[in-house]
């Protein structure tokens, strides 16, 4: 009896430094850096388990794969899986939970302080010489703001959400979590969504992306929030509309935004956060929040285990 065959389709979407554990039994294992979309169907064609973090497996690869027993996504988001296909054909799909609450909250919290005091500002200021131009043992070309006091309104309030709420209150923050758009009977301890929005100092946002949270906040939303606003994503591109966001801060509707994550990734020069990135008052990131050491290789882990546990039998995080 052949071993079954695992398959790696983009290595490289995690560091080469993080060890990935070996399974615990008996395996071909086959990893490639990166897979095009043309050659998906040509690498799964016999394996039994995929590991994929962002390669795409919709029907049309999927039906092609007869051998194909487990799809272990090497992150929390799956929509890149055919997940009713999946279902219908019975594939197992696993994902990974709760690896990065540190991370990802400690990346927020960061991007909100380098924002509300203006940190790459007073750098970039530095650097074109304004310090000696002043002539004074400290100047103040941008406003420096206080997290302490202020209000974060965080919209999704799974084990991220609840993560960054605890940083924050920690720092004197209120915390505030908003109830679904649309929804006018909240749930104890929820705002409705529009008020929610219009409070607060701070919005971050920790919801998964699907039909419902696309572009849960455009330009209607940005329209009523304070002036003063630092908008932070490190969720999914999709949940803001980029270009609302781009007008917004470009006309000072709001006070700033910090983004992690982006509508295409990698995102290049016809993404208009990329091509505004010169803006003062925004701060970007290449969707690295989630992208500590620990947490990776924490990561690394919850997928071979995940692995191993659907071998034997046992349902660890699994979508289906």
């Amino acid at each position: 009896m052949s071993l079954p065959i695992v398959v790696f389709l983009d290595r490289t979407t995690v560091p080469p430094h993080i060890v990935f554990p070996h399974l615990p039994f008996d395996h071909q294992w086959i990893e490639y850096d990166t897979t095009p979309p043309d050659k998906i169907v040509e690498r799964l064609c016999s394996a039994h388990i995929v590991i994929t973090n962002k390669v795409s497996l919709n029907e049309a690869v999927l039906s092609q794969l007869p051998h194909l027993e487990m799809i272990a996504v090497c992150a929390t988001g799956y929509n890149n899986i055919d997940i009713p296909y999946c279902q219908k054909q019975g594939i197992a799909v696993a994902n990974v939970r709760g690896y990065a609450t540190q991370s990802v909250p400690e990346h927020v919290i960061a991007l909100m302080f380098a924002l509300r005091r203006n940190l790459q500002g007073y750098h970039n200021d530095i650097m074109n010489g304004e310090w000696q131009r002043e002539k004074q043992f400290c100047f103040f070309t941008h406003p420096i703001g206080d997290i302490a006091g202020s209000t974060m309104t965080i919209i999704g309030s799974g084990e991220l959400g609840q993560a960054t709420a605890a940083l924050a209150r920690a720092l004197g923050m209120t915390v505030i979590f908003a109830e679904r758009k649309g929804i006018n009977t909240c749930r104890d301890g929820y705002m409705p969504f529009e008020q929610a929005l219009m409070v607060a100092d701070v919005i971050s946002l920790h919801c998964p992306l699907n039909d419902e949270t696309y572009h849960v906040i455009g330009d209607s939303e940005l329209r009523q929030m304070k002036p003063n606003v630092i908008v932070i994503n490190t969720g999914r591109g999709g949940l803001v509309d980029e270009h609302a966001l781009v007008t917004a801060l470009k006309e000072k509707r709001i006070g700033a935004a910090g983004v992690d994550v982006f509508s295409q990734e990698p995102a290049d020069e016809s993404n208009p956060l990329i091509a505004h990135a010169d803006l003062a008052n925004l701060l970007l990131t290449p969707h690295v929040a989630w992208g500590s050491d620990s947490a990776i290789q924490k990561l690394a882990n919850i997928v071979m285990d995940n692995i191993g546990a659907f071998k034997q039998g046992v349902n660890k995080n699994r979508v289906l």
